[in-house]
């Protein structure tokens, strides 16, 4: 489907906004971005956060430093649609980068983009992340002992935490053991399920192994007050999508029962996108 009617889906859906990846986009030219964003607009949506799959782990010196001016160019379309955030990840488990190699090229690339993103107004956001189609291999800091160790460097660089619920799941390590890491860094959170832990086999959001609920709780104690998107990937389509934002509403107004009956405090809290 083209842009306008993802967005059109999304304020269809009563969603906020919209999520995009820089894979949507076949060029960069700056009056084809102010088409996009203007048919986002008229579908009464904008850009929440523009997803990038940086790779910063590759052997190749010069491929990592075209890694960096790809994300360089992808910030400034972000900048372009009114985004406010853009996802980077770590790159990819390549067999010849070694744990803290890799380490020291992922931090060398995000802190140099975290430049760039500044002076664009765009915060960047690093998400434990899982495997994008157009790799080979999963992500680096796919688990968590690799992601906390990365996300702990990045504290104070103004670089904060892209949460997704599923991918923990699938790597077979505990969700709110990391969130609880991370939790007063996250700026937005991926909702997204996987039918058993330990196994990358997205299902629809709220039928697989995800404690939603659980983690909805932890967000509302912490004072989460930011973005949660609608990660569909079980190949629904529309009726997906659909679903899977009320099931989200339902979890969210759920986790606020509970957490008020904690506290005794009353939440005004109704999630985002």
């Amino acid at each position: 489907m083209s842009v306008r009617e993802w967005a059109d889906l999304a304020a269809e859906a009563g969603l906020d906004a919209v999520d995009l990846s820089v894979l949507f986009f076949r060029d960069r030219e700056r009056s084809d971005l102010t088409g996009v964003r203007r048919d986002i607009e008229a579908a009464g949506m904008h850009v929440a956060v523009l997803n990038t799959y940086p790779d910063f782990t590759h052997p190749a010196a010069g491929e990592r430093e075209r890694q960096f001016c790809r994300l360089q160019a992808d910030i400034e379309c972000a900048a372009e649609l009114g985004a406010g955030m853009v996802r980077v990840t770590a790159g990819q488990a390549y067999p010849e980068t070694g744990r803290e190699q890799g380490i020291d090229w992922v931090l060398d690339g995000f802190r140099r983009s975290c430049e760039t993103a500044g002076k664009c107004g765009v915060m960047l956001v690093y998400e434990n992340h899982s495997q994008p189609g157009i790799w080979d291999y999963p992500d680096f800091s796919y688990s968590s002992d690799v992601f906390l160790d990365i996300a702990g460097e990045l504290a104070g660089t103004g670089m904060q935490i892209l949460f997704d619920t599923a991918n923990p799941v699938s790597c077979g390590d505990d969700p709110l053991l990391m969130l609880r890491r991370v939790i007063n860094r996250v700026a937005c959170v991926h909702a997204a399920d996987t039918r058993t832990e330990g196994s990358m086999d997205w299902v629809l959001i709220g039928t697989g192994s995800v404690p939603f609920i659980d983690i909805f709780c932890m967000l509302l104690e912490n004072g989460y007050d930011g973005l949660v998107s609608i990660e569909e990937a079980s190949r629904c389509g529309r009726e997906g999508v659909e679903r899977s934002a009320e099931y989200v509403r339902q979890a969210w107004q759920k986790a606020c029962g509970i957490v008020e009956s904690r506290t005794g405090r009353t939440s005004t809290k109704e999630g985002g996108e």
